[in-house]
C-alpha cells in the first residue's frame, strides 16, 4: 500500500480537492471519494503527510456507518476496490482501504457539531460569555468537564483555509431550514450517543464530533466522515479528569505541538518533524485499534 498525498486519475473528472479528500464524479449520480494521507489543523494542509492516515479515516467511517445505519441512512454504495469501475484498475494500489463510491448528494451549509464535553472552542466561548452558540451553561464548569447533556451547536462550513464559526439554532435554520436542521439535530444527537456508549466500552470518551449531512431526492443523507480522529476528539477514559486539557488519541497532539510553535496558523505550516509524524500516526492507529478492537492492516 502506498502512502497518497495527492491522486490524479485521468478517466474522470475532478470534482474537488479539499483539505484531506480527493472527489472524482463517476457518473451522474455517483462520486468517488479518496482519503489521503494530507493532514490538516487549523483549516491549513500540512507540507508532510501522515502515511495511512487516510485509511485509519475512512475504515473507521465505514465501521460506524455500519453500525448506524438503521439512525438516518448514508450515502455509501461501493467499498471493495475490486467492484470499482474497470477504468479504475490501474489505481487499485493507491485506492484500497481508502476510497468508496457514494451517490451525490448536496452537502447541508452547515457543519453538525454535538459537544458532550466542555472543549475546545465552546470552552472558550464559554470563558467568554458563560455559553455556546446560544446555549446557558451552568456556572464554574471545568474546561473538558461533562456537559449535563450533550449539544447540538452548529457550525459555518468554511472554504478551504478559512476557518468555522460556530452559530446558534436559529441562525443554522437560517441556512439550512427549519425541518432539515430539526431532522439533522436529531441524528446527531442520536449517532453521538449510541456512538459514546459504545466507545465507553472500549475506554474512550467521545468529547465531541462533527457530522455532514446532504440533501437527495429521497431525503437528508449521512455523508463525508464519521466519528474519526479528524472529526473528533478521542480521549483515554483511564486517567480522564476535568479541569485541563486531555490526552487524546486525535489530532489534538498535532494542535498542540504547532500551537507550541513560532506560527499565525496561516499558510505556510511550520515543517512537522519525524517524531511528530510518527507519534500523529500512531495515535491515529490508535483509535482504530482501541475502536474496532482489530489489528490496523496497515504499518
Amino acid at each position: 500500500m502506498n502512502i497518497v498525498t495527492q491522486t490524479s486519475i485521468k478517466e474522470y473528472p475532478l470534482v474537488s480537492r479539499g483539505k484531506v479528500r480527493d472527489i472524482y464524479e463517476i457518473s451522474p449520480d455517483e462520486l468517488l471519494i479518496i482519503t489521503t494521507d494530507r493532514m490538516s489543523a487549523f483549516d491549513v494542509v500540512m507540507n508532510e503527510p501522515i502515511p495511512y492516515k487516510g485509511v485509519v479515516l475512512n475504515m473507521i467511517t465505514l465501521f460506524w456507518m455500519d453500525k448506524f445505519a438503521h439512525i438516518v441512512p448514508n450515502h455509501l454504495v461501493e467499498r471493495d476496490v475490486a467492484k470499482f469501475p474497470s477504468q479504475l484498475a490501474p489505481y487499485a494500489t493507491d485506492l484500497e482501504g481508502r476510497s468508496v463510491i457514494v451517490k451525490k448528494a448536496k452537502p447541508l451549509p452547515i457543519e453538525c457539531i454535538v459537544r458532550g464535553y466542555i472543549t475546545g472552542s465552546g470552552w472558550k466561548d464559554y470563558q467568554r460569555t458563560g455559553t455556546v452558540c446560544g446555549y446557558d451553561l451552568p456556572a464554574n464548569l471545568r474546561e473538558s468537564e461533562q456537559l449535563p447533556e450533550p449539544l447540538f451547536t452548529p457550525s459555518t462550513k468554511a472554504d478551504l483555509g478559512e476557518h468555522d464559526e460556530n452559530i446558534t439554532m436559529d441562525q443554522a435554520m437560517d441556512r439550512a431550514g427549519r425541518d432539515v436542521v430539526q431532522q439533522v439535530q436529531q441524528a446527531s444527537l442520536e449517532i453521538y450517543k449510541a456512538g459514546s456508549e459504545y466507545a465507553a466500552t472500549k475506554g474512550i470518551i467521545i468529547a465531541d464530533t462533527k457530522f455532514e449531512f446532504g440533501m437527495t431526492a429521497d431525503g437528508v443523507i449521512l455523508i463525508d466522515e464519521v466519528l474519526t480522529p479528524d472529526s473528533s476528539r478521542f480521549w483515554p477514559h483511564k486517567g480522564y479528569a476535568p479541569g485541563a486539557s486531555q490526552p487524546s488519541f486525535d489530532k489534538q497532539y498535532l494542535r498542540d505541538w504547532l500551537s507550541a510553535q513560532v506560527w499565525d496558523k496561516t499558510p505556510p505550516p511550520p515543517t512537522l518533524t519525524p517524531e511528530v509524524i510518527e507519534r500523529t500516526r500512531v495515535k491515529y492507529v490508535e483509535a482504530y485499534e482501541f475502536l474496532t478492537g482489530e489489528a490496523f492492516p496497515f504499518k
